[in-house]
């Protein structure tokens, strides 16, 4: 029997294809050429690059509350090279990450896939950003620390790929591993029993580490990394040559792979790229903080999710914005102070404080229900003017941030320059903006004079990108 389908776990979490080594000896091609599509074109005209990666512990995940990954800080470089803004769509599932570039609901796929000549069919392939090997996973055996020796350990290990003959194999559905398994049956002349699982690597790992399955296959960094998690792990045994990995578009956007391959050469070599690289895979201490900070393995935002949850329960915000607003304010920390007085997880300021019955001595409970308190009343002063409450958000975030009174003068000024002074992005909020100048804050509509402008105007772009990352990885 060469395959076996099994049933799923009742936690799925979908297959992650990760990245690896970078090596100095990747050769680029010239990439310039003559180009008619305009996939480029649509994306700098849509001011937004839209991405898909995977969520695991080393590509995109959340850490003290921030985005994270390896993938996702390429990305991020590469939509700033660009100039455009960054939206990450997470898919675990690589069939359906396909069926997305291709249905082009997203512009690019970033998850380190390995080249091979089955994907080269349905997708186009950039630059190799890396190379990887495939690597066995397997438990070392238990009394492995009073063994004298490494040839001791070695015994008892597999150590020649010969040896999976007969052997069960656990490895994510559609993923590369499974062809590589197949090709490794034929080169050895036996039956390798292939279990595709509807998990990721990492699930798969934390599986063979806890002893509930035997043995997996995962590309060699990943594998490494996890070992300082799980140190009982060996990942020793290779059973593939070097593999290039890289980023997949969609068949025929050559203008969009054009620039990839022509930002990819000057950004691979260089010592940012090398920084994140030793950031994510290399740094011991950069693991271990992620081991103990980032939100997968704890599966939170912050210590304080379920008293948001307790709170939200009778306000229609989602306890994941509150969650943003929180570390925009303060970091999660509840006895963060401000030069202005503004205290503690809300940042709420004394006399705003006052007004809802607390002051700097408040427990951390108390602070959030004053700072949600204030956000109903601002939601309130808006509900008749901004009916749809996605749109009436931007503007109760603004006037947490800079008062509701200065909002309202950039409404103002928005009626008066024949701008929307109920929609926010290019209309309102460029007037907020701008108040900072003398044309504007000098003007007869405006009541409340100058304000620093650019801190609410990035502190509504701020949250609400933040809050996308938090529902993209915390259900």
């Amino acid at each position: 029997m060469k395959q076996v389908i099994v049933l799923m776990f009742a936690v799925v979490v979908l297959v992650a294809i990760q990245s690896c080594d970078i090596h100095e000896d990747i050769e680029f091609k010239d990439s310039r050429a003559q180009i008619t599509d305009e996939s480029l074109v649509n994306i700098k005209k849509r001011g937004t690059l839209i991405a898909t990666t995977d969520y695991n512990s080393t590509n995109y995940f959340l850490y003290r509350g921030e985005p994270a990954g390896y993938q996702y800080e390429y990305l991020k470089a590469y939509a700033g090279f660009l100039g455009v803004g960054l939206e990450i769509v997470v898919n675990n599932d690589l069939e359906k990450a396909f069926e997305d570039l291709n249905d082009g609901k997203v512009d690019l796929i970033a998850m380190g896939l390995a080249i091979t000549g089955q994907r080269n069919l349905v997708v186009d392939f950039t630059y190799p950003m890396a190379q990887t090997r495939q690597v066995l996973v397997q438990r070392k055996p238990k009394n492995w620390r009073k063994l004298k020796t490494m040839d001791e350990i070695n015994s008892k290990l597999i150590r020649n790929p010969l040896d999976l003959a007969g052997k069960m194999v656990y490895v994510p559905r559609n993923s590369s591993y499974v062809s590589r398994l197949n090709n490794l049956q034929e080169e050895i002349g036996d039956s390798i029993c292939i279990v595709e699982f509807p998990l990721d690597s990492e699930k798969l790992i934390e599986k063979v580490a806890n002893g509930e399955i035997a043995y997996t296959i995962c590309d060699e960094h990943i594998a490494k990394v996890n070992q300082k998690y799980y140190p009982d792990i060996d990942v020793q045994t290779p059973i593939s040559f070097p593999q290039n990995v890289a980023w997949a578009v969609k068949k025929d956007a050559d203008s969009l792979r054009t620039s990839l391959n022509d930002w990819i050469s000057d950004f691979v070599p260089s010592k940012i790229s090398k920084f994140i690289y030793n950031k994510y895979f290399i740094n011991p201490r950069s693991i271990q903080f992620a081991q103990k900070y980032y939100s997968i393995r704890s599966g939170k935002i912050s210590a304080w999710d379920e008293l948001l949850k307790e709170k939200t329960k009778d306000f229609e915000w989602d306890w994941r914005l509150i969650a943003s607003i929180i570390y925009q304010e303060s970091r999660f920390q509840p006895d963060a102070r401000s030069w202005m007085g503004a205290f503690g997880l809300m940042q709420l300021m004394p006399g705003t404080a006052e007004s809802y019955g607390i002051d700097s001595l408040a427990s951390p409970e108390e602070n959030i229900d004053a700072g949600i308190q204030h956000l109903m009343a601002l939601d309130e002063r808006f509900k008749d003017l901004i009916k749809d409450p996605g749109e009436r958000l931007k503007f109760v975030l603004a006037s947490y941030n800079a008062g509701v009174a200065h909002v309202f003068d950039a409404r103002r000024l928005a009626q008066k320059y024949n701008r929307n002074p109920d929609i926010w992005q290019n209309n309102v909020d460029f007037y907020l903006l701008n108040k900072s100048d003398p044309k504007y804050y000098n003007d007869s509509v405006v009541f409340y004079g100058y304000c620093r402008g650019e801190e609410p105007y990035k502190y509504v772009i701020d949250i609400l990108d933040r809050y996308e990352h938090y529902k993209n990885v915390i259900n």
